[in-house]
């Protein structure tokens, strides 16, 4: 009698469980009043979701008994939003300077706030991030990444690029004194067997993108001068490339990212002295840009400038070199290098690139199907189309209008799984 009152129980473990697993093939049927699908809006659709998965996009008539339906009055469904240039483990400068974050946080520290910044990011519906460099974190930004992979906390798809590659000598911290070697914010390399090393091992640590910094703050006077000869640059693009991954370029001088267009990288991160005849190649050799406008915004404030008085030069050369990126027709990126300032405020830079001269509907584009398509990830999310993860936002209000209406999280998607829902 007790075992088959055990095989019984054994029985009704398996079957409650496999009834569970069929209970857990859901559909959900998203109403609003519009759906910009990475490319365009359009009024009236809707958007069916099963498991995990996009499955219908449209206008949807019929669905099977059992879905569930979210009205969405008043609001517009977009793709999870993608932050093109960010860097989790930092936390806004104005809170602790970035030469202290690197020198006196322990990285059990780093990686507390990291989880704390992954899952505002996620929430403010930026399902996926480019994550720049973990700024002397070593390769925890990949532990992260798979934390996030196996559901262990909340974030937003990763493509990380852990300790980024700098010439030596040309980093930082440089606070203390010369004779103490100092943890760096990135791996110092030279030279092609050094930097083919690098790049390497960066890969095999797992790296998703590899970012060098083809200029940096270490000329005469500690402005800006290029690091990398043309010749070492294009040995990472083409070490790296082998593997198929892509390469970023940290470059604001005219040199710094002419030598970083002529290697072939992807995109060009900051492109503050960037001149017409710059962004004219840019646009010839088809490579994209990321300004980053909220990072240097938020560090003229922290310097002590106040919105509505007279904009300091480097915020007027930057509203220029934006302006002669549009014109030449660059492809523009969206990514605010966030972590200057606080994550979750990702929105900024989309605020701030309407501001300086885009179009809402341009930078909505931006921060989707754009991003997708210049980081390689468009045949899974970027766009709300049947096949690709059901990374979705939803706002209050029509953000192709009035983009603050960004802000308006009202539900966030990612891989079928709500995260936020105030409705």
């Amino acid at each position: 009698m007790f075992r088959n009152k055990v095989i019984f129980f054994i029985l009704f473990l398996f079957y409650s469980q496999a009834a569970f697993l069929q209970t857990n093939d859901s559909s959900i049927l998203l109403k609003p009043d519009r759906v910009f699908d990475g490319e365009k809006m359009h009024e009236g659709w809707q958007v069916l979701i099963k498991n995990n998965l996009i499955e219908k996009v449209g206008v949807i008539t019929k669905v099977d008994a059992g879905t569930k339906i979210i009205e969405l009055k008043g609001c517009t469904l977009l793709p999870g939003l993608i932050e093109g240039h960010s860097h989790l483990f930092l936390h806004p400068y104005n809170e602790t300077p970035w030469n202290d974050q690197v020198l006196k946080e322990s990285r059990a520290e780093r990686v507390a706030r990291a989880t704390v910044h992954a899952k505002n990011t996620l929430l403010a519906g930026f399902t996926t991030v480019r994550d720049l460099g973990t700024e002397g974190a070593g390769y925890d930004d990949v532990g992260l990444k798979q934390a996030i992979e196996k559901g262990i906390i909340p974030g937003p798809r990763m493509l990380v690029a852990t300790r980024a590659i700098v010439a030596t000598g040309s980093y930082g911290p440089k606070e203390l004194s010369y004779d103490i070697d100092a943890p760096k914010g990135a791996a110092e390399a030279d030279g092609m067997d050094a930097l083919i090393k690098e790049v390497r091992t960066q890969i095999g640590k797992g790296a998703d993108v590899i970012k060098v910094y083809a200029d940096y703050r270490w000329g005469l006077n500690r402005e800006a001068a290029p690091t990398f000869t043309i010749e070492e640059l294009k040995k990472v693009v083409e070490v790296a490339s082998s593997s198929g991954r892509m390469v970023v370029a940290h470059a604001s001088t005219i040199e710094g990212m002419r030598r970083a267009i002529i290697a072939g990288i992807t995109t060009i991160e900051h492109g503050d002295d960037g001149t017409p005849e710059i962004f004219k190649l840019m646009k010839e050799k088809n490579i994209a840009l990321c300004p980053t406008l909220a990072a240097g915004d938020a560090i003229a404030q922290y310097r002590g400038w106040k919105k509505g008085t007279p904009e300091p030069e480097t915020i007027k050369a930057k509203r220029k070199s934006f302006s002669d990126a549009l014109h030449a027709g660059v492809t523009i990126c969206m990514g605010g290098d966030v972590g200057v300032f606080a994550h979750g405020d990702n929105a900024r830079e989309m605020e701030m690139m309407v501001e300086y001269g885009m179009q809402p509907i341009d930078v909505l584009r931006s921060a989707t199907s754009v991003n997708a398509d210049v980081f390689k990830i468009n045949k899974t999310v970027g766009r709300i189309s049947p096949g690709l993860f059901a990374d979705i936002l939803v706002v209050q209000g029509d953000p192709s209008k009035n983009i603050h209406d960004i802000r308006n999280v009202k539900l966030v998607m990612k891989n079928g799984v709500i995260y936020k829902n105030i409705f």
